[in-house]
């Protein structure tokens, strides 16, 4: 008998173990169920936010939309009939809403949730900072029964949107029937507010990105305009001059610059420079440096230096056998004014431009000029080539008191001059190849064109170069041709 007791006990323990292992492999499967349900609620709220990021909307129409595809995925994976989201700031104001009936006038809607937060669920979930389910409204005295109510709830729950402790904002989902909500379902809600959480904040940041983005765009471009402004509006048409320019930045705002004036005594300036880096920066000191060029070679002072000609200084920078006429000269004084001043005044920004700026005299021309670390300007005859101007001193603006040698070169009736930046032979293919200066002298050894044909010839084979690739750098070109007085 004690024997057969002994192993009814046995019997008994192990049957009631193997109940125990059943309900808990019960437990992981539900829990597993759940798991991957929210892995699925997830994984839908993250495709609609995509979705509605991609659909570029400003930034309060695509919080909108974010809102409202949030709230519609959770009404569908819950079953439920209706249900709000709003969202709240640190002082629990509520900062933007939307409710699942669509029609409901702002009016309402907006005295609907001040009711719920003050006295409702939806407001002991902000309170709590947890999970409230509600089997029955009738039962529970956390739901708050409005007069007039618009629709008939009997259960409900919401969830509180949590980001590092901060109520972000509410869901709150109903349903006419009690008992439609079960824990589980809550629990998935629970598991699924992280992934609500993100999906919001992603909505509200790059809302604000779109928002700054176009004003900075709109700015840029403001300053695209004035920057092209600087550019001059009309080139001086001489007689026995054909005046061609080219310019293309690689972003809104560029560092390039070209520029043809008249100057005391009939003479024309030429310049072309690049300032070093790219983007706002350059831009603004390419305004500096266009200007400090035009004003220094015009005979004004400015912040106490004076360009009055002195003879003996420019004798030294002068090769011997160069003409003398100051009218020519003189203008030329205004690169090392301008290095001075920029190396003097704005040190502390390291900023400096590759600049080339001749005195052409129209009638004779006779260009004097200084090449300040400028690529090589080239004047291109009937046979090509025939004569480089290369560097005579060194980038404008690095250090004071820079010595910049002037040079002389005679143009013949029908030679060009063409002067460039490192755009033009720094230009990418798609391969990454540059199209170098290599290919550019070809160019002009093969051409027998005009001044602004042969422009076009440039421009033609440079960006069948670039092709498709981004252009990485500005291009600017300035080519002048002498021709003979119709």
């Amino acid at each position: 008998m004690i024997q057969q007791s002994y192993e009814e006990n046995g019997i008994a323990e192990k049957h009631q173990q193997l109940i125990e292992e059943l309900k808990s492999l019960r437990r992981e499967v539900a829990e597993l169920k759940t798991e991957k349900a929210a892995f699925q609620a997830q994984k839908k709220l993250l495709e609609h936010s995509v979705a509605t990021i991609i659909r570029a909307s400003p930034e309060e129409e695509m919080l909108k939309a974010t809102l409202q595809d949030t709230l519609d995925v959770c009404s569908q994976l819950t079953g439920a009939q209706k249900g709000s989201l709003f969202l709240l700031d640190r002082q629990g104001a509520v900062t933007d809403s939307i409710l699942t009936q669509r029609e409901t006038v702002l009016a309402e809607r907006d005295r609907l949730i001040g009711c719920v937060l003050a006295q409702g669920l939806a407001g002991w979930v902000y309170r709590q900072r947890q999970v409230g389910l509600i089997v029955d409204t009738e039962t529970d005295d956390r739901w708050l029964q409005l007069p007039n109510q618009p629709y008939a709830v009997r259960s409900a729950l919401a969830v509180p949107i949590l980001r590092n402790e901060e109520v972000l904002g509410i869901l709150t989902l109903l349903h006419q029937e009690p008992g439609h909500f079960s824990p589980e379902i809550a629990h998935l809600m629970q598991l699924t507010a992280d992934q609500i959480a993100i999906v919001l904040e992603n909505a509200q940041l790059y809302g604000k990105i779109e928002t700054y983005s176009k004003a900075l765009n709109y700015e840029l471009e403001k300053g695209r305009q004035i920057q092209r402004d600087f550019l001059p509006n009309e080139i001086p048409q001489l007689p026995n001059l054909e005046i061609a320019t080219f310019f293309s930045p690689a972003r809104q705002v560029a560092g390039d610059f070209y520029d043809v004036f008249m100057l005391p005594g009939d003479y024309l300036g030429l310049v072309i420079a690049d300032v070093a880096d790219k983007g706002v920066g350059a831009a603004l000191f390419m305004a500096l440096f266009r200007s400090l060029i035009r004003i220094f070679s015009g005979q004004i002072s400015l912040g106490g230096l004076s360009i009055i000609a002195n003879e003996a200084e420019l004798s030294i920078l002068l090769e011997s056998e160069m003409a003398t006429n100051l009218y020519q000269i003189n203008p030329l004084k205004a690169v090392a004014l301008t290095n001075n001043y920029i190396a003097q005044q704005h040190a502390q920004m390291s900023m400096f431009a590759t600049l080339f700026f001749g005195v052409l005299d129209p009638a004779t021309g006779i260009l004097t000029y200084i090449n300040g670390g400028h690529e090589t300007l080239f004047i291109v005859g009937d046979t090509g080539i025939k004569a480089s101007l290369n560097s005579t001193g060194p980038a404008v603006g690095m250090m004071p008191n820079m010595k910049f040698k002037i040079q002389q070169v005679q143009l013949e009736l029908g030679d060009i001059l063409i002067g460039y930046t490192d755009g033009v032979t720094e230009a990418r293919s798609p391969s990454g190849k540059f199209f170098t200066e290599k290919r550019l002298r070809s160019l002009l050894d093969q051409s027998t064109l005009l001044a602004s044909a042969l422009l076009e010839h440039i421009k033609t084979n440079l960006f069948a170069h670039i092709s498709n690739a981004p252009q990485f750098d500005d291009i600017t070109m300035l080519i002048v041709q002498r021709k003979a007085s119709d």
